[in-house]
């Protein structure tokens, strides 16, 4: 079974932690969180990441930055907006890109 490694960025702190318990409840996926914008280019670049969740308090030029930065990164890495609409919602979009992990 593939691990999917999720890195959540947002700046609503208990959100972005409600978001981690919610990844990690799925078998196989584990997420770090993040609310320092200038940290993640570095942290996709260094660390095994496929996919880059976006959640609220994110500005339109970061989350623009961030897109385009993934798409040009020799990795695969997916991008998520993701603003709320409960576990089911995010299951459906992670499944929208890696239909192979559906259950």
């Amino acid at each position: 079974m593939k691990t999917l490694n999720f890195l959540v960025i947002g700046k609503n702190q208990e959100i972005l932690e409600t978001l981690k318990r919610i990844i990690e409840n799925n078998d196989g996926w584990k997420a770090e969180i993040q609310s320092d914008e200038t940290v993640c280019q570095d942290y996709i670049k260094e660390n095994e990441v496929d996919i880059v969740l976006l959640s609220s308090g994110l500005d339109e030029e970061f989350e623009n930055e961030i897109k385009t930065f993934c798409e040009n990164i020799s990795k695969d890495v997916k991008v998520i907006d993701h603003y709320g609409g409960g576990s089911g919602l995010l299951k459906n979009e992670v499944y929208t890109l890696f239909p192979n992990l559906q259950p």
